[in-house]
C-alpha cells in the first residue's frame, strides 16, 4: 500500500465558504458546466450518470405503483395556459414565449413548458369519457424551462431535468390517496438510495403550487443549515379538470368531475447529494446511486504482474454486477486517490506487489477513510457488505445532523437567536394568517414556512408573531 501524497487543495473548506465549496465540488467532480445560454447547464457525463441512476431508481418505484410513462409536447398554446387562472398567474413571471415559426410571426404565442398540467388536461378532455377510462396514472421524464433570475448549478437553473407525474381519478379519496402515496415513494427513494432524511408536511397557502388545493413537500437539510425542497406531491381537486371540462360517465350514465394529482422530483436532488454528504475533499456518493461503486488503483503498476492482477479483479467485480473502473493512468497514486475522492466513488481498491504477495487487497471507504484488508478471493463477496454499511452509515449521519438541527421557539426573540446560533429548522406555532407568515420571514431575514407536519406538537397556545390563537405548528427555515 502506497503512502498518500499531500496535494494542493483545489476545494475550498465548506466551513470557510459554503457557496464557494459547492461551486468547487461541482467543478472538480466535472458534474456540469454553464452553456452559452445564460442560466442553462451542460450536464457532463459524471453529473448525468447520477441523474440516470436516480431516474432508474424512481422509475422502478413508480411502475411498481401502476404508473405508466408518456411524453407530451414542449410547447403549450397560450389559450391552454390561460384556462386555469391561478396556474398562469403563478407561472407568468417565469414563462418563456415562442412568437415566431421560422420567419413568420405566429397567430398565437406558445410557451415553452414550465410544467405540463395544461397539456395533460387538454389530452384527457378529448380521450376520457367513461369510468372505464379511469384512472389515468401517467408520468413523463423531460425538461422544463422557467426564466429564473438567479441560478446555481443543479439547485436553480432556467432549464432543468425532472419527472412530472400527472393523474386523474374518479373520486376525491382515490386522488388524495395517490397524492400521499407518491409523497411516500419520494421519501423512500431519498432515504434508501440517496441516504437523505427529510421532514414532510403540507405547504401553506402562500407557498403551495400554483393552482393546487394541497401541496405536500419533502424538506431536506443541507450542511450549511438551509432547507432544500427536494420533491413535491400536489392534490388539485377538480379545479384543473373542470377548467378543461373533463367529465366521465358512471355506470348509470351520469356525468361527474374527475380529481387530479401532480408530483415531481428534479435534478435539484443532485445538489442535495452534494450538500448533505460532501466534504472538503469533494463528493461523497451513496453507493446505491453512485455511477461507480469502486475504483481499482494499482500501486507500482510498472512492476510485473500488478496490472494483470488489477485487470483480473476488474473482470471479477464487473461480472459480479458491481459498477467498477480501473485507473491505470501514469499519474501517481496520490493523484489517483485525490481524483477518486473528488468524484465521491464510495470505495477504492488498492493493490500492489506486497498485496499480491499476501493475496489481499486494501479497500478504502470514501465516507470515513477506513481501510479494510480483504483476502483477494473474498473481495467480490465482501465488497457488497462494505457498500451496504456505507449506505446505512451515510443515512445515519445525515439523520443525526437533521435531528440535531431541529429547534423550537415560542417567541420571535428566541426564534431569531436560534437561527443565528444553529440555523436548521425551527418549530414554532402560527395563527394561519398569511400576513404573519410574511412578517416572520421579514423579521428573521428570510426564514419561510417550510411545511405544516402531519404530527402536530403543542408548543404554545399563541402565534409566535402576533399572539393570536395558534392553528398550526410549522417548520420554519431559510432555504435555497
Amino acid at each position: 500500500m502506497a503512502k498518500e501524497k499531500k496535494l494542493v487543495k483545489s476545494i475550498t473548506s465548506r466551513d470557510e465558504d459554503f457557496a464557494q465549496w459547492y461551486t468547487d465540488v461541482v467543478r472538480e467532480a466535472e458534474l456540469c458546466d454553464y452553456s452559452s445560454v445564460k442560466g442553462c447547464l451542460n450536464y457532463l457525463p459524471n453529473g448525468y450518470a447520477i441523474w440516470e441512476n436516480i431516474q432508474a431508481s424512481l422509475d422502478k418505484r413508480f411502475k411498481d405503483t401502476g404508473v405508466q410513462n408518456v411524453y407530451l409536447p414542449v410547447l403549450i398554446p397560450e389559450s391552454l395556459l390561460q384556462k386555469e387562472a391561478a396556474h398562469i398567474d403563478g407561472f407568468a413571471p417565469e414563462v418563456a414565449w415562442v412568437t415566431h415559426g421560422g420567419m413568420e410571426r405566429l397567430q398565437e404565442r406558445f410557451c415553452i413548458r414550465p410544467t405540463s398540467e395544461t397539456l395533460f388536461c387538454d389530452l384527457w378532455s378529448k380521450t376520457v369519457q367513461s369510468y372505464r377510462d379511469l384512472p389515468k396514472v401517467w408520468n413523463q421524464w423531460n425538461s422544463v424551462l422557467r426564466w429564473e433570475k438567479t441560478t446555481r448549478p443543479f439547485l436553480r437553473s432556467r432549464e432543468f431535468l425532472w419527472q412530472e407525474g400527472h393523474t386523474i381519478h374518479a373520486t376525491y379519496e382515490e386522488a388524495e390517496e395517490r397524492t400521499i402515496q407518491m409523497r411516500d415513494v419520494y421519501v423512500d427513494c431519498l432515504a434508501e438510495d440517496l441516504a437523505i432524511p427529510v421532514v414532510t408536511g403540507r405547504k401553506t397557502e402562500s407557498e403551495k403550487f400554483a393552482g393546487a388545493q394541497d401541496t405536500y413537500t419533502l424538506e431536506a437539510l443541507m450542511h450549511d443549515g438551509k432547507a432544500l425542497q427536494s420533491a413535491t406531491s400536489h392534490f388539485f381537486g377538480s379545479a384543473f379538470p373542470d377548467a378543461f371540462d373533463i367529465k366521465y360517465a358512471d355506470k348509470n350514465n351520469e356525468l361527474h368531475s374527475v380529481y387530479e394529482t401532480s408530483w415531481g422530483l428534479s435534478t435539484r436532488s443532485i445538489g442535495a447529494i452534494i450538500m448533505v454528504h460532501g466534504d472538503d475533499s469533494g463528493l461523497v456518493m451513496p453507493p446505491r446511486i453512485a455511477p461507480l461503486q469502486t475504483r481499482i488503483i494499482p500501486i507500482a503498476q510498472h512492476k510485473e504482474g500488478v496490472l494483470d492482477k488489477a485487470n483480473e479483479l476488474f473482470d471479477t467485480l464487473k461480472a459480479a454486477g458491481y459498477r467498477v473502473s480501473i485507473d491505470d493512468s501514469e499519474k501517481s497514486p496520490g493523484w489517483k486517490f485525490s481524483e477518486q475522492e473528488k468524484l465521491g466513488i464510495p470505495t477504492r481498491i488498492e493493490i500492489g506487489p506486497k498485496d499480491i504477495e499476501n493475496n489481499q487487497v486494501v479497500v478504502v471507504r470514501r465516507d470515513n477513510s477506513e481501510k479494510i484488508i480483504i483476502p483477494m478471493d473474498e473481495l467480490a463477496e465482501k465488497l457488497s457488505g462494505i457498500l451496504d454499511t456505507i449506505q446505512k452509515d451515510m443515512f445515519d449521519r445525515a439523520k443525526a445532523f437533521l435531528d440535531n438541527h431541529i429547534n423550537t421557539a415560542v417567541t420571535m426573540e428566541e426564534m431569531n437567536e436560534k437561527f443565528k446560533q444553529h440555523q436548521g429548522f425551527i418549530k414554532a406555532m402560527w395563527c394561519g394568517d398569511e400576513e404573519c407568515e410574511g412578517e416572520i420571514k421579514y423579521y428573521t431575514g428570510g426564514a419561510s414556512s417550510r411545511c405544516i407536519p402531519e404530527e402536530q406538537e403543542h408548543l404554545s397556545d399563541v402565534c409566535i408573531f402576533c399572539g393570536k390563537p395558534a392553528k398550526h405548528m410549522v417548520y420554519w427555515g431559510k432555504s435555497y
